[in-house]
Order: structure tokens, then C-alpha cells, then sequence
């Protein structure tokens, strides 16, 4: 191939972030799913990949900086159906120059490149090449005066956020979804040293790496000695206490973290998941972790077991809130009316659980969502229409940090929480008996 026709290094990479940012605002794709769509026909070299992943990630965890900023130049941004991906190269290009310090001659000359090659955007390219080559000089500037937390926070969720938790909780909220998380490993065995990863313990069984590089690569994978679930996520099942030998209905079971927490500590757990094509993960993530569970692929709503468990945990589905670190796409492809489409979902689903708990049994309702709704609420709610179950209150000690528990008795953790230590995902459980 003649050299003056060789696309720059990193050109691919922009494409495919340019194209998984489309995506996710045009098309509001999950951003998992529009990266792994993209990058499967690219088929990029795994720096490359990352490297595209980075850009749009970024972009999308400083959004509403990126549109501010690309608004001071351009007070109305090219219209979508001129301009195909023009806007996407503009922000994608102001977050390489602002916020992954790329040299401005480099995402300049990207940018422009991405431009000529795309049918609609070539005729904005001096549009692009002028704002670009602005947003190198005077960006820093503008970003250094931004409120970044209420600019990176869609109007669906501030006024929400302010309201529920006051507005100098929702700064820190805001502030923790600016920031790229840590990767949190929990350990098949919480007494296993783990010496050769370099992280470090943050509670029984759990240890957190800020720089982990390949998840495949590191120390204990092959071997199945731990699995990825952030920290907050592996409280809910930690409210059963000990469950050895017991039998466990794990419903919403994918991505299959607790599934596997479940099994690593003795229970005899049965996952229950909508999509079969998600239940393929977790059954090859439990046999890599070498751990037994019996997987069914069923409505939770529909399917009952043969007899009632001791335990069961419902982490039910939600507009997943709470984990908008590590999905920056979730403000910008779910709006308010998604959480009334998911309240009567998790109240359903909710009733369900009930009818697979025995009589003196444990049922754990968990949402990764910060809504109250979707928690507290919906919690209430049950309640009152089933006399025949009562709050378990969490006591003083049962939680790493009692700071978790919430005036209800309840789990709650914050983005905001541990800040010093990397934050952890926004959570929501309450721990539910039923009478004999």
C-alpha cells in the first residue's frame, strides 16, 4: 500500500469512536453494546480498541462540557441531517484536545480526516477545522470556569438528585461520575492473599485495582480465583448471612456476580435470567470460576419453583442510575418516563419473588438506581399490599460502613460515597421476611 495513502495512526480508532457515539445519542444504544457492534466489523488491534472506547467514553462523561464548549463558537450546531457525523467529530475532537490532552496538531488533523470521509461532514470540515483549532486555544479557559457537575448532568436527573439528597450530595454524586472508576475483583475465596494483584483490599474479599490494564491478563483469571463486581454490588447478597448449603433463587441473574457470590460462599443457587443469550455469560463465567448453579432461562413473572427457598434475592431491572461512572451513556439514552415504565415492572417482578419465598424465609429486593421509586418506594409500596412479609432492618456492623445503611433500615450507597478510595455505584436493597 502507498504510504501517502495509509490512514494516520489512531484514524480507525476515531472513526470507531465517532461511530459508537452516533449510536448512543442518535440512536440512544447502550454504550456496551454500540462498542462492541463497532468494534467487531473494525476489528481493531486491542490498543486501538481501547483507544476508541477511551475517546467516546470520555466524551460522553463530559458531554454537557463538550456541548458547552463547542457552543461558544457555534451557537447553533450543524443540523443532523446535513451534517452526518459532524457534531460527533466535534465533540470526539474536543475531548481528545481538553480532557485526554492530545496534541492539538494530531485531533486537529484527525478530525478534519474523519470529515473527508464522511458524505455529510466533508462540507462542514472548515466548520470543524475552525472550531477545533479554537477549542486548542482557548478551551482550557472556558472548561476551567464550567460548573461541570450540573453540566455533565442531564435536566431529567439534577432537579431529581437535589431534591432527594440535597444539592451538596448531588455535587458529589456528579462529581464521582466525572471521574474514570477504579475495577473491583471479588475473591472465590475471601481468605485468598491475592499478593500478586496489584490492588488493594477494600473489604473482606474484595480487592480494587485503579490501573488493572486487560482484565484478562491479570493474575487469577485463568485459574477462576475471582470475577468483576463492583463493591456496591456484592452487598446485597451479604444481607442473607450465611447461606451455606442453603438453596438460593437468584432472579435478573446476568451479568452473574451474585450468582457467583452466592455459590462461592456454599448456597445451592438457581439463576433465573429473561434472555438466554445473557444466562450464556454468566454460565461461562461460573464455569471459568469453577462453581455450580442451575441456570433457567424464564420470565421471572411467569416461573415458580417446585418448592419455595429460604432465600431469594431480586435484583431487579432499573433505570440503573446508580452506575452512570461506569456507564456515562445513561443520562443521555434514558429520560424521567423511563422510570415509570420500570416502577410497575419491579413491582411485579417484586410480587413474584414473594410467592417464591418460603414461609420464615429472606427475600432481598436490589436496584442499581438512585431513584426512590424504583427503591424506597417501591419497597413501601409492597409492603402495604403484603401484610405477610416485614422489614429486616440492617443493624450497626453487618455493612462495611454503617454510613450504608440508610434511616429506613435499609442499603443505600452513593457514587459519592469512599471518595478517597474510588467511589463505588450507587445501590438500593432492603432485606424482607416472611411471616411463618
Amino acid at each position: 500500500m502507498n504510504p501517502e495513502l495509509s490512514p494516520p495512526p489512531g484514524l480507525p480508532a476515531r472513526q470507531c469512536a465517532v461511530g459508537i457515539l452516533s449510536a448512543v445519542l442518535r440512536r440512544r444504544r447502550a454504550f456496551d453494546l454500540a462498542a462492541d457492534e463497532v468494534l467487531s466489523v473494525a476489528r481493531l488491534a486491542p490498543r486501538d480498541s481501547a483507544f476508541a472506547r477511551a475517546i467516546a467514553g470520555e466524551t460522553l462523561r463530559r458531554l454537557g462540557q463538550l456541548d458547552a464548549v463547542i457552543r461558544a463558537f457555534v451557537p447553533k450546531p450543524p443540523p443532523e441531517h446535513k451534517a452526518g457525523a459532524a457534531l460527533e467529530i466535534l465533540l470526539a475532537g474536543a475531548c481528545e484536545l481538553l480532557f485526554l490532552k492530545v496534541a492539538a496538531h494530531a485531533a486537529v488533523d484527525a478530525a478534519n480526516r474523519l470529515a473527508e470521509a464522511d458524505a455529510k461532514a466533508v462540507h462542514f470540515k472548515p466548520l470543524i477545522n475552525a472550531v477545533l483549532r479554537r477549542v486548542s486555544r482557548e478551551g482550557e479557559g472556558i472548561v476551567a470556569v464550567q460548573d461541570a457537575e450540573r453540566l455533565n448532568t442531564p435536566d431529567w436527573l439534577w432537579p431529581r438528585w437535589v431534591e432527594n439528597f440535597g444539592e451538596t450530595t448531588a455535587r458529589a454524586i456528579a462529581a464521582a461520575h466525572g471521574r474514570q472508576p477504579p475495577l473491583d475483583l471479588v475473591l472465590k475465596n475471601a481468605n485468598d492473599p491475592c499478593t500478586d494483584l496489584p490492588g488493594e483490599r477494600i473489604a473482606p474479599g474484595v480487592i480494587r485495582l485503579t490501573d488493572p490494564g486487560r482484565v484478562d491478563a491479570l493474575p487469577g483469571f485463568g485459574e477462576g480465583r475471582w470475577w468483576v463486581q463492583d463493591f456496591a454490588a456484592h452487598l446485597p447478597a451479604r444481607l442473607f448471612g450465611d447461606v451455606t448449603g442453603q438453596a438460593v433463587i437468584d432472579l435478573c441473574a446476568a451479568p452473574g456476580g451474585k450468582t457467583a457470590q452466592l455459590a462461592a460462599l456454599g448456597a445451592r443457587v438457581t439463576a433465573l435470567d429473561l434472555a438466554p443469550e445473557r444466562l450464556a455469560r454468566v454460565e461461562e463465567n461460573l464455569a471459568r470460576l469453577r462453581l455450580p448453579a442451575e441456570l433457567i432461562a424464564a420470565d421471572a413473572r411467569d416461573w415458580r419453583p417446585r418448592v419455595p427457598a429460604p432465600f431469594v434475592l431480586l435484583d431487579a431491572l432499573c433505570t440503573a442510575t446508580g452506575t452512570i461512572r461506569r456507564h456515562p451513556d445513561i443520562p443521555w439514552i434514558k429520560q424521567a418516563s423511563d422510570i415509570g415504565v420500570m416502577v410497575p415492572l419491579q413491582a411485579d417482578l417484586l410480587d413474584a419473588a414473594a410467592e417464591m419465598t418460603a414461609p420464615g424465609g429472606i427475600l432481598v429486593y436490589a436496584v442499581c438506581s438512585l431513584e426512590p421509586e424504583e427503591g424506597v418506594a417501591q419497597i413501601e409500596s409492597f409492603l402495604r399490599r403484603r401484610a405477610g412479609f416485614v422489614r429486616e432492618h440492617i443493624g450497626p456492623g453487618e455493612l462495611p460502613d454503617d454510613q450504608f445503611i440508610s434511616t429506613d433500615g435499609d442499603l443505600r450507597t452513593l457514587p459519592s460515597h469512599w471518595p478517597d478510595k474510588g467511589g463505588m455505584d450507587g445501590f438500593y436493597a432492603a432485606r424482607l421476611k416472611r411471616k411463618k
